[in-house]
């Protein structure tokens, strides 16, 4: 009996000891729980501390970006000016480059036209007395066969021709027969 009390003793002892080892595990494993968590939470605090730093950081550049952009459309804005300013400048000058030119040109072809026309200008002056003389003698004809004035028309006067018709002279000055 005594080998069965000693074993029961045993058997006891041993639960209480195993029993004892179950209750540490368990807080060794809650401890262990609760640092995951922990470390969990921390990370993925961090995690989003680092996401918002990343977004600051795209944003600012963004931005920086932006103004360089701006500044650099403003210096190609400049830079068209001027150059415009430029050719505006180099286009004047031609002109007035041409314009000195063609003025110097035109002097040149005077000259050589006086020196070259002096002989031809009297051979105008001896024909143009011919024509003159032609217009007064086709004037005298004219006159002589003259139109009568017989009446008014419109406020016009109306001419009778040699041949009986009668017509008036429009604001164009030609002849406007007049139907009966």
């Amino acid at each position: 009996m005594k080998k069965l009390l000693l074993l029961c003793l045993a058997f006891a002892f041993s639960n209480s000891f195993y029993a004892q080892e179950t209750a540490i595990k368990e807080k060794v494993a809650k401890t262990k729980t609760e640092k995951t968590a922990q470390l969990k939470a921390t990370a993925t605090a961090a995690e989003k501390d680092a996401k918002k730093q990343a977004a600051n950081e795209k944003r600012k550049a963004t931005i920086a970006a932006k103004k360089e952009a701006a500044n650099a459309t403003a210096d190609v804005a400049k830079a068209k000016e001027t150059a415009t300013d430029a050719a505006k400048e180099a286009k004047k000058q031609a002109s007035n480059e041409k314009r000195k030119v063609t003025i110097a040109a035109k002097k040149e072809a005077a000259k050589n036209a006086i020196n070259t026309t002096t002989p031809v200008t009297k051979d105008v002056k001896a024909t143009t007395k011919k024509a003159e003389t032609k217009i007064n003698e086709t004037a005298e004809k004219a006159t002589k066969t003259a139109d009568k004035i017989t009446g008014e028309y419109k406020g016009k006067k109306v001419f009778t021709g040699p041949k009986g018709g009668k017509y008036y002279i429009n604001a164009n000055g030609n002849k406007t027969y007049i139907k009966e």
